[in-house]
């Protein structure tokens, strides 16, 4: 009864006037923003930051929260059309979404590709609101020790379970956390490799480094690029967009197996959406009867990693407003303005604002519906804002991400610090280093600190407390468990490829 009612009083808050009106220009924006190739939802959020300090913190949240799931469900246009991700979730619907445009059959694939996201994002909207109380009241128990557990169980797990190189994303880490001393102490009260910079007394602004490394560091990146001249099936009418019996039958058991694997990754911390969209894939392709389709325009290989990527981006969700332990780098960022905001999200936040809580969960609900009327109508629009060329596009975003960082302090330094991490997120991306990381650790560093200091003061000084505690040495457990599969993943790595020049040589 209790769960009817909550939801009642969030669907009381998100018809609102004003919480209708930023839900739809949140999934707005987010959409016009997934649709462009690499731009992300994380500049957009950034750049519309500065908009929402005059808004209600829960007008102001559901209207970021839409960018950020608009744009996944915007992002397979690109992918589809162009054969380039709208963002890097969306890498995997390439591989058979854009064969199926080639055949003539772009319409189809957009319009599945947007049911099967509106399917996974509404099953992991009711998860969440099934879930997150629960984990939120269980985690009442915790005390410092327990909380700092936790966010260093979520770096861990975000290098662990992190594409590429795990050592890789292990420096970006620690560089995160690095830039994260930078600033006062707020245990002393001294300054902190600060260089004599006063502008750096208060740390390094989130939003430099996030539009930093993730926007300007693309605009750098696609500098020369121009891929209007490439766009398959500029023309997409309504009656080109109905998919056959065949083709429906064919989606639903992969809509909802990648629906499945999407919510059980996305609830991790730091799994994100990009490796719940590869499981999904490669989950079809091994129970198909005919794997050799996949590549080729099968269906079933991109209804299975849309309907995995919404389900993930909205289960991600569920350990940063219960925990306060971010799912991934853009749940990072969103956390960060939450507390800009003055919101604290962990296991007090559904007690103290349940309004808000509800009021966001239900917004999920309304900018689900929001989204079906701009992604199917409104589909010939987005395609024509594909052929607009980039030398016009990037300036002018590149114009309003200066305007965005400055306005949060209105420091120069700031657009001075923003073109930096811009460079630096370039080399990184050239070299391989995944720039997410960077922000996950910057983030939850300081946190952890004052955690970490709190749990010692509560222990005398004594680091028993993280092992005495049952909660803590679960914790703790499970990180020593995600280290040794790291581990054990390096070793084999090292003992196969010391062990492929013998074998070559034995063949020859």
């Amino acid at each position: 009864m209790d769960l009817f009612a909550n939801v009642a009083l969030g669907f009381e808050r998100a018809l609102s006037l004003d919480a209708l009106l930023f839900c739809f220009l949140g999934v707005a924006i987010g959409t016009f923003v997934g649709v462009l190739p690499g731009v992300g939802a994380m500049a957009a959020v950034a750049l519309c930051l500065p908009i929402t300090f005059y808004l209600d913190p829960t007008v102001a949240l559901i209207m970021l929260a839409g960018i950020f799931y608009g744009a996944q469900y915007g992002s397979s246009t690109a992918s589809i059309l162009l054969n380039i991700p709208g963002t890097v979730t969306s890498a995997v619907t390439c591989l058979d979404g854009y064969p199926m445009a080639q055949q003539g059959k772009a319409g189809v694939a957009l319009f599945m590709v947007t049911m099967t996201s509106f399917i996974g994002g509404s099953i992991a909207i009711l998860l969440m609101m099934l879930f997150t109380p629960t984990i939120a009241a269980f985690a009442l128990r915790f005390s410092s020790a327990e909380y700092f557990m936790i966010m260093a169980m979520g770096l861990i797990a975000a290098v662990t379970i992190s594409q590429g190189s795990t050592l890789k994303s292990l420096m970006m880490v620690v560089v995160g956390l690095a830039l994260g001393t930078v600033g006062t102490d707020t245990g002393s009260g001294a300054m902190r490799f600060t260089f004599g910079i006063l502008q750096l007394s208060d740390g390094i602004s989130l939003v430099a480094i996030a539009m930093g490394l993730f926007g300007v560091a693309e605009i750098i990146s696609s500098i020369g690029r121009d891929v209007s001249k490439s766009v398959v099936a500029k023309d997409i009418s309504f009656r080109s967009m109905l998919p056959s019996k065949a083709e429906i039958k064919a989606s639903v058991m992969p809509t909802l197996r990648g629906t499945g694997i999407g919510a059980a990754i996305g609830a991790l911390p730091g799994a994100g959406a990009t490796v719940a969209t590869f499981m999904a894939y490669a989950l079809e392709k091994k129970v198909a009867k005919d794997p050799s389709r996949f590549g080729k325009g099968a269906i079933e290989g991109i209804v299975a990693p849309e309907s995995a990527n919404n389900a993930a981006v909205q289960a991600a969700f569920i350990p940063t407003l219960s925990l306060g332990i971010p799912g991934d780098a853009l749940m990072a960022f969103l956390l960060g303005a939450m507390m800009i905001h003055g919101i604290v999200p962990g296991p007090r936040f559904l007690v103290d604002q349940p309004v808000m809580f509800w009021g966001l969960v239900a917004s999920f609900w309304i900018g689900n519906v929001f989204l079906l009327i701009l992604n199917i109508p409104l589909i010939g629009l987005w395609v024509r804002i594909l052929a607009i060329p980039y030398r016009f596009l990037y300036p002018a975003m590149l114009f309003f991400i200066c305007i965005g960082v400055f306005a949060i302090n209105y420091q120069v330094f700031d657009v001075f610090a923003v073109m930096v991490f811009g460079f630096i997120g370039f080399v990184m991306t050239k070299f391989g280093y995944p720039p997410a990381p960077i922000l996950l650790g910057f983030v939850l560093g300081p946190m952890m600190e004052e955690h970490f200091g709190r749990a010692l003061l509560m222990s005398r000084g004594s680091f028993d407390i993280f092992w005495q505690r049952p909660i803590s040495a679960v914790l703790l457990a499970i990180s020593l468990l995600l280290i040794a599969y790291s581990m054990k993943g390096i070793f084999l790595r090292v003992r196969s490829g010391a062990h492929a020049p013998e074998e070559a040589s034995r063949e020859l």
